[in-house]
């Protein structure tokens, strides 16, 4: 780390704090972090988070400082309300990212990885899993960003942190994820929208075998009646909404397009509208949830 700036006044570095479920990808999302040129730290007690950022404040180089915490502190996690409150009145008001992931899924990755749950003990994983849920609550409805991992592989873990967390600018950056209501909401999702009014292409047998991502399933879907009222009204709603967020401190949104089965009309209007709002000059990533699936 470089020299402390000689002379000059303590200058409060920007805070990133990343926390969620164990197993649910925190290490790969530190990983990510650090190459952006975030300086990572790993579980620290929350007692010596306004310590550290006052540390990290003196000095020119690291002026992007991301925390893991998370309950692997055990008794020290149970600070952290208190270490946020200490941040607040120094005038230091962090970014929160939770990352989520299903129980099957983390139970499959504990399972994978050969590892007890840090709240584990002697019992079941499954009951573990419930009680971190339990305690992490009111830390995931605080939230700014909730990403759910349950279907992310590692790159498209990093796509998704690189999206949100790349640049130092302040601006809205968006996530546009399209999905098949018949396998689920997105559970990370701020705002959802059904395509299900359009006609659906898999009732032709020429566009039954392709995806909204090849053209003329994209044609066939943005030229039905009401598709580009909606990409037009809905863009709008999205820009109202997202100087709100950020009138209220919030950077991020993701926003849910559904259909059927994930395949044809939300993967069209998803990029559809991931289009038009990088037109608004808001950063969007564009993830298709549920495409490859029967």
């Amino acid at each position: 780390m470089a020299e402390p700036r000689a002379g000059e006044a303590e200058t409060m570095p920007e805070v990133l704090l990343v926390t969620g479920m164990s197993g649910a990808g925190k290490t790969a999302a530190s990983a990510a972090l650090d190459d952006q040129g975030w300086f990572v730290v790993d579980n620290l007690p929350p007692s010596l988070l306004m310590d550290l950022v006052s540390t990290v404040g003196k000095y020119e180089a690291s002026r992007r400082l991301a925390v893991v915490v998370d309950v692997r502190g055990g008794v020290f996690f149970g600070e952290l309300r208190g270490a946020l409150d200490e941040m607040e009145k120094d005038g230091v008001t962090p970014t929160v990212l939770f990352l989520e992931a299903s129980d099957e899924v983390l139970v499959r990755r504990f399972e994978s990885a050969r590892r007890p749950h840090p709240l584990q003990g002697g019992g079941r994983v499954v009951e573990a899993i419930e009680r971190e849920r339990q305690e992490l609550a009111s830390l995931r409805v605080a939230a700014d960003l909730v990403i759910d991992t349950s279907l992310l592989n590692i790159h498209e873990l990093t796509a998704r942190i690189r999206t949100a967390f790349a640049g130092d600018e302040i601006g809205m950056r968006a996530v546009v994820v399209s999905f098949g209501f018949k396998y689920g909401l997105p559970v990370d999702a701020d705002l959802v929208a059904d395509m299900r009014f359009l006609p659906n292409p898999h009732w032709i047998p020429e566009l039954q075998v392709q995806t909204g991502r090849e053209s003329a399933v994209s044609d066939y879907v943005l030229n039905q009646p009401g598709a580009t009222e909606f990409l037009d009204r809905y863009s709008e709603l999205v820009s109202v909404v997202s100087e709100g967020y950020l009138r209220e401190g919030k950077r991020f949104v993701t926003i849910g397009i559904g259909c059927t089965g994930g395949k044809h009309r939300s993967v069209a209007m998803g990029e559809a509208l991931a289009a038009r709002l990088r037109d608004q000059s808001v950063e969007t990533l564009v993830v298709h949830r549920d495409l490859g699936r029967e």
